[in-house]
């Protein structure tokens, strides 16, 4: 390699954000690890360092927005010195509000601009002319991380923190670009002592990292390849192939995006902090209440204690608090996307989670026995799966396309075909499947086997597993599906 294409390694590159299923990256962490390992017992290079490597690693993932986001943290932090600061609690609520509007401003402009000007234009019959705008990668996140922060600040949760502490929290690589969310007040103590370095975290972070890539670069995007086949063209399928492809993209993303998770907080175990777990088996769940405790943990919990909770919860009575749960819903749903589709998604959720708790208050059932779980387990499965549909569809206008097959499909004998055709497909969904749905207990076997093995053999799983996926998987890798909330 000539320096003009080592050089070119280092600059943004629109069509190939950098992500932590990437050579690239993998090679980029281990130069990080090697020189982290030789100052991360000083305190300011390795802020320093830290920090330095966060703005980079978001260069690479999103070219000049890096800009914004620094504009946005010492926005952010110059507010939350003036919540601070004030002494009456009306000042510190203007500071308050002024500080949420400046965040969600930037997201409003980039996310939701069109939409809203779609949707006026719609209603009026007036066209707008609308704008290309590249979405900059992880806004949705660090947007809801700097709210956050900005609320708990407000409520005395934590003082106020160094610049350079919020700087790293903000920056901090491995949640920076898709999650989880953070809060400040379990990731700030971490940095008023000395990363914890020891066996334990070791062991965690590389088991986790390792399933992590397995989930995401040999599941998800081998998975994938079907699903996009079929939702880039629903009336071309018949209804079984839109059964197998919804599974399929259930799986997908679950596979993506807890990979993608596993792999960001085996990567700070690695450095020695800990972040929130962000996923808990959801398609284990009995119930859509459930699943939503297990389900993206990190933006669940944050909707209910920042939207759910401030509106009245269950404060204000049982009719108030079902229309609560679909409002939080809905803007859960709009969050993850400018799009009715998303707003269909969310409120659909909504109602069932009202569903849930009308079903758990009226009907007198006293425990939950062996044909109460399996029933609650294939319902609130099949309602998850066949909500994935518009979240996953081009449009709304697809969606109903694949509903309609599916409800009207009526050739059984497709799912041979489909094994045929797509054997080794066929063979790792049934494969994760399985994995992601057996009992806890097992999966705690394959940790502590894991974690006994020695350090070396380790690595050479994590190396199988990066060859599995150059092996199984015939597209390139794909960016995470999260990135693009």
């Amino acid at each position: 390699m000539d320096l003009e294409t080592i050089l070119q390694l280092f600059q943004y590159d629109s069509g190939h954000p950098l992500i932590f299923t990437d050579g690239l990256f993998l090679g980029l962490f281990s130069v990080f690890m090697l020189i982290y390992a030789a100052i991360w017992n000083k305190d300011a290079t390795r802020t320093v360092y830290i920090i330095t490597f966060g703005f980079f690693f978001y260069y690479l993932s999103s070219g000049g927005f890096v800009f914004m986001l620094l504009l946005t943290i010492t926005l952010d932090y110059l507010f939350a010195g003036l919540i601070d600061a004030a002494k009456k609690k009306w000042v510190r609520k203007l500071w308050l509000t002024i500080g949420i509007l400046f965040s969600l401003s930037f997201l409003l402009y980039f996310k939701y601009k069109n939409f809203f000007l779609e949707t006026v234009s719609d209603v009026t019959g007036n066209p707008f002319e609308l704008e290309t705008l590249i979405l900059p990668i992880g806004i949705s996140f660090y947007t809801f991380q700097s709210i956050s922060f900005l609320v708990d600040l407000y409520k005395r949760r934590f003082s106020m923190p160094d610049f350079h502490d919020y700087l790293l929290y903000m920056t901090f690589f491995p949640h920076l670009v898709a999650g989880p969310i953070v809060r400040a007040k379990d990731f700030l103590p971490q940095l008023s002592v000395k990363p914890v370095i020891n066996m334990a975290y070791l062991n965690e972070g590389l088991y986790l990292i390792t399933k992590g890539f397995l989930k995401k670069a040999v599941v998800a995007d081998h998975v994938s390849q079907y699903s996009d086949a079929v939702f880039s063209a629903p009336a071309s399928f018949s209804g079984f192939e839109h059964i197998f492809s919804t599974l399929c993209y259930t799986l997908q993303i679950y596979c993506d995006f807890s990979g993608y998770t596993d792999m960001a907080i085996g990567i700070a175990l690695l450095m020695g902090y800990r972040l929130c777990m962000n996923f808990d088996s959801p398609y284990k769940s009995t119930s859509i209440t459930e699943f939503w405790r297990r389900w993206h943990i990190s933006l669940s919990s944050w909707l209910r204690d920042y939207i759910y909770i401030p509106m009245g919860g269950n404060r204000k009575g049982f009719p108030p608090q079902l229309l609560f749960l679909v409002l939080t819903m809905l803007i859960g749903g709009f969050w993850h996307g400018a799009d009715w589709k998303f707003v269909f998604w969310g409120v659909a959720h909504g109602l069932l989670l009202v569903i849930h708790k009308l079903w758990t208050k009226y009907v007198p059932i006293k425990s939950m026995g062996i044909f109460w779980s399996m029933a609650g387990w294939v319902l609130t499965f099949a309602c998850v799966a066949l909500l994935w549909v518009p979240f996953r569809a081009v449009s709304y206008a697809d969606a109903m396309v694949v509903y309609n097959a599916i409800w009207m499909y009526s050739d059984p004998t497709a799912l041979l075909e489909i094994f045929q055709t797509n054997t080794v497909l066929c063979c790792v969904f049934l494969i994760a499947m399985i994995l992601v749905l057996i009992p806890f207990s097992w999966k705690n076997r394959m940790r502590v086997f894991y974690e006994k093995t020695p350090v070396v053999l380790k690595f050479v799983f994590l190396a199988l597993a990066i060859q599995t996926s150059i092996q199984i998987t015939d597209a390139e890798v794909q960016p995470f599906i999260y990135f693009q909330f």
